[in-house]
């Protein structure tokens, strides 16, 4: 019984080893193109264009950075894609949240058929509705302004948004609810001070998945605005591709600069996001 024991134990040593392994080495070649990224922004511009290229520069030069923070319109990119990200996660999931409860909770006629129904819009593609809603915003006044494109990010994000937290709401035990109701806790009451508090999980997943989708975007941030001002991030690296060439020092000064907000969000938060996802999306 021993032998089988300790083989046992080995096996499972065993395995867990090589998933490890082939954990570390996928995350190893996943980071190669951020090192690489991150060598280039550093690198004197003579050495960014030398051949064969090296991994990593022989001297530190930090002018492209200087030039990015300083002598163009990055920053003026970056507050606009932090405002108009921020606004939408919280309006995208303000009204997700509300919507996948009722639907959770109450019993609604063809709660089925309105389910499916939410789930469809998310699944029109975006350059479909892009002449339509152009038309539209110009007709409306809307063309130009981040007031669109938070409109049309939130209503593009809530219907995913709304499954992953009806997954995450009817798993949530319905005894505490109900405990509460009878101690005189109204229907509001229970949902923004007994439900929303254990949902925490559910709605970091679904504010940090909206986030990602808008600091990321690009079709819809480049087709609805055309003022500088107004640009964000993912259109504003655009720039420095050129009819005279690619100044890839400053590109990828700027891209290593953009995702760090994201990584910001994503190291304390890991795992209430996994967390989260997998009560709403698996088992839901």
């Amino acid at each position: 019984m021993s032998s089988q024991i300790a083989l046992a134990h080995d096996k499972s040593v065993s395995l867990n080893f090589a998933t490890y392994l082939i954990l570390i080495i996928i995350a190893v070649f996943s980071l190669i193109p951020v090192f690489w990224g991150l060598g280039t922004s550093i690198k004197p511009s003579a050495e960014i264009n030398s051949f064969p290229p090296s991994l990593w520069p022989s001297k530190v030069d930090l002018n492209s950075y200087i030039n990015v923070l300083f002598n163009s319109n990055f920053r003026i990119y970056f507050k606009n894609s932090v405002i108009i990200t921020a606004l939408c996660v919280f309006t995208s999931t303000f009204v997700a949240s509300h919507a996948a409860y009722a639907l959770a909770r109450f019993n609604l006629p063809r709660k089925n058929l309105i389910m499916f129904i939410i789930l469809m819009t998310s699944m029109v593609p975006v350059v479909a509705l892009l002449i339509p809603l152009y038309q539209m915003t110009v007709r409306v006044g809307l063309y130009n302004t981040r007031g669109l494109l938070i409109l049309i990010y939130t209503a593009w994000r809530t219907p995913i948004l709304i499954w992953i937290l009806y997954g995450f709401f009817n798993n949530t035990p319905r005894s505490i609810e109900e405990a509460a109701q009878v101690d005189g806790c109204s229907k509001i009451g229970i949902f923004y001070r007994i439900v929303l508090p254990i949902s925490q999980t559910g709605i970091v997943s679904t504010a940090l998945l909206s986030a990602v989708y808008v600091w990321n975007d690009f079709l819809i941030a480049f087709t609805f605005t055309t003022k500088e001002e107004l640009r964000m991030l993912s259109v504003g690296l655009y720039n420095y591709i050129s009819q005279y060439g690619i100044q890839w020092g400053e590109l990828m000064a700027a891209v290593m600069i953009s995702i760090i907000p994201i990584i910001l969000l994503f190291i304390p938060m890991q795992r209430k996001f996994v967390s989260g996802l997998a009560s709403g999306a698996v088992k839901g």
